[in-house]
């Protein structure tokens, strides 16, 4: 638990100092994004994005845990 809490905390810190950079990654405006604009209306779900972030993460969790 203490070395998960270290490296979750570490993850943060360096998305935190990388956001300016990771600001301007197309997540959240992937094609397959569902975004529905009416009068007075607004949705967004990321589909797509929640799929990406998915792999991404079990990725490098499978990375690390080996």
């Amino acid at each position: 638990m203490q070395r998960f809490l270290i490296v979750t905390g570490l993850v943060l810190l360096i998305a935190g100092l990388a956001w300016p950079w990771l600001s301007k990654l197309p997540l959240g405006r992937l094609p397959g994004d569902i975004h529905i604009v009416r009068e007075g209306f607004s949705f967004h779900f990321p589909v797509v994005t929640s799929i990406v972030v998915s792999v991404l993460v079990s990725l490098l969790l499978w990375i690390f845990r080996r």
